[in-house]
């Protein structure tokens, strides 16, 4: 059974930095891709940024220019570098696996705490 641990979360300042890292346990049979989905306070889960095994990336237009994914194929392992961080930004950050014809499995959730 596939398990996503998440690490990186904290409170910060505007326009400081944090990287978030997603590491998968378990057998990953066929092809998959991994992502970060955010969940501001009274707002639904929405996505942040997601990327392929080749390395193609979405990222949603609010953290364009400001956030980075990337991600080791070796460690089954998703980094989130987010730099010039806003109050908006503020939320749980959640990863995901997406394992084609195998479903997908979310972490637990990490907060990420920007004061202005």
């Amino acid at each position: 059974q596939v398990q996503l641990v998440e690490s990186g979360g904290g409170l910060v300042q505007a326009g400081d930095s944090l990287r978030l890292s997603c590491a998968a346990s378990g057998s990953i049979f066929g092809t998959y891709y991994m992502g970060w989905y955010r969940q501001g306070p009274g707002k639904q889960r929405a996505l942040v940024a997601i990327i392929t095994e080749s390395g193609t990336t979405t990222l949603a237009d609010s953290v364009k220019g400001r956030f980075t994914i990337s991600r080791d194929n070796a460690k089954v392992t998703v980094y989130l570098q987010m730099n010039s961080l806003k109050p908006e930004d503020t939320g749980v950050y959640y990863c995901k696996i997406a394992i084609t014809y195998a479903g997908e499995v979310w972490g637990q959730g990490t907060l990420v705490t920007v004061s202005s």
